[in-house]
C-alpha cells in the first residue's frame, strides 16, 4: 500500500493558488523525490519534479524494479497552471523527466527550463516539441529575469563530470528572491569546493538528498543524512529540508539519521511529508 501524501490534486492546487501575492513569507511543497514547488510574492519555482510512473513502468520487468512508495501527488498538467520556471539538474529520468514536463509545459503553454548545458540535446529529444525554452548553465552562470536570479553550483553524482568545455553535466541551484535564498543541490556527494561555493550565499533553505551512497544500489549516489546536516549547518542555513526518499523501495532511507544528526548540531529543520507546504517569513530586518 502507498504512502498517502499530504494533500493532492485539487486540495494541493488549492493550497497553493491560496496564497496571495503579496504574501512576503516564503512557500515550499515537496512533491515527492527531489520536487519541490516554491512560491514567493505570487512567483512560483518548480524545482527537478518527478510526477509520472515513467520509471516504474521503464523497469517492471527488470532486475533493478522502481517500486513506488509514496502515491503521486499532483497530475504535472495541474502545475501547468501556476508555474513557468522549472529545473532539471542532471539527465537521471527522476529529474529530466518527459511524461512530467511535457503535459506541463503545454498546461503552461511554455516553460523555461533550467539545466546543465551539455544536457540540452538529450532534454530536446525526450521532450520533443513541447514548447520549453532551454537555459543552459553550468558553474558560476547566473540568469535573471522579473521573477527569479538564478545561479549554477557544481555537483558530484558520484564525480563532478564535465564536458571538453569544462561544463557541469550535473548541477545544484541558487535560487534568489525578494531577499530569500535557497540551494536546491540536485544529486551530489559532499565534493572539495561545495560548502566554500554555498557559505557566501547565505541560504534560508537548503533542499538536500538523504538516501546516501551504496553501490550495491546500482545507482549513482547521494548524501546521507547525517552528510546533509553537516553540509546545511557548514553553511549557515537557516532551514533544512531532506529529499531524494520514499519514492522507489530500492533507494531510500529513514529520515532518522537526518534528524538525530541535525538535532545534534543544532540545525534548524523540517520534515513534511509529500504535498506538504512549509512556511519560512524573512529575515529579521538588522535596523
Amino acid at each position: 500500500m502507498l504512502l498517502p501524501a499530504s494533500q493532492t490534486d485539487e486540495r494541493l492546487l488549492a493550497d497553493i493558488r491560496e496564497v496571495a501575492a503579496d504574501d512576503a513569507r516564503l512557500q515550499l511543497w515537496w512533491l515527492g523525490q527531489s520536487g519541490f514547488l516554491v512560491k514567493q510574492a505570487g512567483a512560483c519555482l518548480l524545482f527537478d519534479p518527478y510526477l509520472s510512473d515513467s520509471l516504474t513502468e521503464k523497469y517492471a520487468r527488470t532486475d533493478k524494479p522502481h517500486v513506488r512508495i509514496t502515491e503521486r501527488c499532483m497530475k504535472p498538467e495541474a502545475l501547468g497552471l501556476v508555474v513557468r520556471h522549472v529545473t532539471a539538474s542532471h539527465i537521471h529520468t527522476d529529474h529530466l523527466d518527459a511524461a512530467t514536463l511535457r503535459p506541463l509545459a503545454a498546461a503552461a503553454g511554455g516553460i523555461r527550463l533550467f539545466l546543465p548545458h551539455p544536457i540540452i540535446n538529450e532534454a530536446k529529444v525526450r521532450l520533443g516539441d513541447a514548447p520549453v525554452e532551454y537555459i543552459g548553465l553550468t558553474e558560476g552562470d547566473g540568469y535573471a529575469d522579473t521573477e527569479w536570479e538564478i545561479t549554477a553550483v557544481p555537483a558530484a553524482h558520484n564525480e563532478v563530470k564535465r564536458d571538453d568545455g569544462g561544463r557541469c553535466h550535473d548541477i545544484g541551484f541558487i535560487a534568489r528572491r525578494n531577499g530569500f535564498t535557497i540551494y536546491h543541490s540536485g544529486d551530489t556527494l559532499w565534493h572539495s569546493g561545495l560548502a566554500g561555493a554555498l557559505r557566501s550565499h547565505r541560504c534560508d533553505v537548503m533542499l538536500l538528498p538523504i538516501n546516501g551512497n551504496k553501490p550495491e544500489r546500482r545507482v549513482a549516489g547521494n548524501l546521507n543524512g547525517a552528510e546533509a546536516a553537516a553540509l546545511a549547518k557548514t553553511c549557515g542555513a537557516r532551514l533544512v529540508i531532506p529529499c531524494h526518499y520514499d519514492m522507489f523501495e530500492f533507494n531510500t532511507e529513514s529520515p532518522e539519521l537526518f534528524v538525530s544528526a541535525c538535532s545534534r548540531l543544532g540545525q534548524r529543520h523540517r520534515v513534511p511529508r509529500c504535498g506538504e507546504r512549509v512556511t519560512l517569513d524573512p529575515r529579521p530586518s538588522p535596523f
